[in-house]
């Protein structure tokens, strides 16, 4: 399977193109995917509406994209971020227009997707990707004081495990120049695609090679400081 969520089996709710439910899927009511604005229409199996599979595919991403509509203008914005809780953690500039307005109450949307695989499928049509992808609308608040540098530290660490500890923490200047924000996990959604392609059966004679490519994301060597002054070992992640 494509889905890296959970080793080899799928996350609870997660169904294949066909449409069968994976093994553990369930299909009671649950909080996620539940209002109008956040109810997937396009390929609805693939809906996942449980909250632990919400904060699996939160947990496993490092950056997810961040949108807003400034007057006719809509705007997305790559940003780091943590998952607290029933929260997700972003910070920016100050300076940032983007983060001014959403600082001021303007409705956003994040995003986060994993991919996980290409579908290879024996037509152009059938070809897809494996991937988890969820999306969290709301409106975000502005973090003060201790919480602020609590929210900082949970972004490090989410970011760069056993960072914060070593590091030095952020001056009253730098604290200043950012702003952190927590958009809360009210409104959501999850959807993820797993499994081999779904020809037709027409196809299936067809003489070309047809599954799944799996795409894994690895940390490489590190590679120090050229201006590194001490004999240091290199973080091991």
């Amino acid at each position: 399977m494509g889905s890296a969520l959970s080793g080899s089996s799928a996350p609870d709710g997660a169904r294949s193109r066909d449409g069968e439910p994976r093994p553990g899927s369930t299909d009671g009511v649950a909080d996620v995917g539940g209002t109008d604005r956040t109810r997937v229409r396009r390929l609805p199996d693939l809906a996942v509406h449980d909250r632990a599979a919400l904060h699996a595919v939160l947990d496993a991403g490092r950056v997810a994209h961040l949108a807003i509509a400034d007057g006719a203008q809509p705007y997305a914005l790559p940003v780091a971020y943590a998952r607290d809780g029933e929260r997700v953690l972003v910070h920016g500039s100050t300076g940032s227009r983007l983060f001014r307005h959403l600082a001021a109450g303007a409705p956003a949307c994040l995003t986060v997707t994993l991919l996980d695989g290409l579908v290879l499928a024996r037509s152009a049509f059938e070809s897809s990707m494996n991937y988890r992808c969820a999306m969290v609308l709301g409106m975000l608040t502005v973090l003060h004081r201790d919480e602020k540098l609590t929210a900082l530290e949970r972004l490090s660490e989410h970011l760069l495990p056993g960072r914060w500890a070593q590091i030095r923490p952020p001056s009253v200047k730098e604290m200043a120049a950012t702003l952190v924000l927590a958009l809360p996990l009210d409104e959501c959604s999850v959807k993820i695609s797993v499994g081999p392609p779904d020809d037709p059966d027409d196809d299936l004679d067809r003489p070309v090679w047809a599954g799944v490519v799996p795409i894994v994301e690895t940390y490489g060597t590190p590679q120090p400081d050229p201006r590194l002054r001490h004999d240091l070992p290199p973080p091991e992640w």
